[in-house]
Parts: C-alpha cells; sequence; structure tokens
C-alpha cells in the first residue's frame, strides 16, 4: 500500500466545487444522499456534476439508513464508483449492491474499535469520524486522535473537523491512508471554498513529504 495519503472532499453540491476540488488535487468527491443534511444533493444532481468530472476521480455516495431501494435508486441514475455507509447498516447489507464500499463509524467514547471494524470484514475501508448523539458526520469536531488504532488490517480514512490548520499534525499523528474534509473548505454548509481546499491538500502534501522521509514506528 502507497504511504502518500489521498484526499475525499465530502458534501460536494456544485459543479464549480467539484472542479476546483480536483483541480487542487483531490482523489474522491463525496455525495451527500441523506435528506436532513444541508449538503444533501438529488441523484440528478450529483449525476450532473459527475459528468462534468474527468477521469481517475471517485465518486462515493454518502448514506444515511436508507432502505436498499433508496440505495438503488440513487444508483440507476448517479454513476457512483464507491458507496459509503454512515448510519446502522450491517455487513451483509453493505454488500448488496456490487459496489466497493467503506463503512463509516463514529468513535464514541468508550468503544472497542477495534471489535467493531471486524465487523465488516468486506469493507474496502473504514472512516472513522467524530462522535455526536444527534449527528451522523459533519459534526465540525475531532475525536482524541491518540485513540486512533493502529496495526489494522484494512485502510482507514481520518475524518472529523480536519481544517488547513489542524490536517497536517492529524496526519502524522495518526498515518491514515486518507483523509475525508467537507466543513473544514466550507464558506457554508454545501458551499465548497476553493482557497480551503487548495490550502488543504496543500497541507497534505506537505504531510506526505514529512512521512516519507521518517519511517513509521
Amino acid at each position: 500500500m502507497s504511504n502518500r495519503v489521498r484526499t475525499k472532499i465530502c458534501g460536494i453540491t456544485r459543479p464549480e466545487d467539484a472542479a476546483a476540488a480536483v483541480t487542487s488535487g483531490a482523489d474522491a468527491l463525496g455525495f451527500v444522499f441523506y435528506a436532513p443534511s444541508p449538503r444533501y444533493v438529488t441523484p440528478s444532481q450529483a449525476a450532473d456534476i459527475i459528468r462534468t468530472l474527468p477521469p481517475f476521480v471517485t465518486t462515493v455516495g454518502l448514506f444515511v439508513n436508507a432502505t436498499e431501494e433508496e440505495v438503488r435508486a440513487v444508483l440507476d441514475v448517479a454513476p457512483l464508483s464507491l458507496l459509503q455507509f454512515h448510519g446502522d447498516e450491517d455487513n451483509s447489507f453493505c454488500c448488496c449492491f456490487d459496489r466497493p464500499w467503506i463503512k463509516a463509524l463514529a468513535m464514541k467514547p468508550g468503544q472497542d474499535i477495534i471489535a467493531t471494524i471486524a465487523m465488516f470484514p468486506d469493507a474496502s475501508g473504514i472512516l472513522l469520524d467524530a462522535w455526536h448523539p444527534d449527528l451522523r458526520g459533519g459534526t465540525g469536531h475531532h475525536f482524541d486522535w491518540q485513540r486512533y488504532p493502529a496495526h489494522v488490517d484494512k485502510p482507514l480514512i481520518l475524518a472529523g473537523g480536519l481544517t488547513p490548520d489542524n490536517v497536517s499534525s492529524a496526519i502524522l499523528q495518526t498515518r491514515p491512508y486518507a483523509v475525508d474534509v467537507s466543513g473544514g473548505v466550507e464558506l457554508a454548509k454545501g458551499i465548497k471554498d476553493a482557497q480551503l481546499m487548495t490550502a488543504f491538500l496543500a497541507e497534505v502534501r506537505k504531510a506526505n513529504v514529512q512521512m516519507a522521509g521518517v519511517p513509521a514506528e
């Protein structure tokens, strides 16, 4: 596995934001199909944005406790390459859609995160996010990075409260497979800031350079 940390910009709602994210160097773009979210997009809106993207950009659909029929209805319209499940879905449900998928886990206090990760053996990766009693992601807060698990045989994606100001130190502390940002690069909920995305990706690249010269513990 490459040591280069990858970046996903989540909560894309406008084609100009998608273009700016790709220009900044994002590897993946996330589209939120969860109606209560201020970053929600319809399948047709996502499809219109995806049609504007160049090759080799991973398009990710985020779902929260959607039914199988609801997920399939999105997939009928939006050509997503990866699914992200942010609710209470189990491994078997996530495997239903003939797509690679990642499972988001909130770092709830007292949780045995290693045991929880083991419940999703078919996931392509696990996204670790800050826990909130009411919100499913997009909290704007980060969890205690000292709780980040080491030596997990699964790509781990770090999320929750990341910004251009802290992403480099977060990467150097946790050494994730990828980082995921939404609110930390926004002007307003769902409206990305091109300068913040550029700054965020620059800090990720800076951390990658530093890691290349320092072996992992």
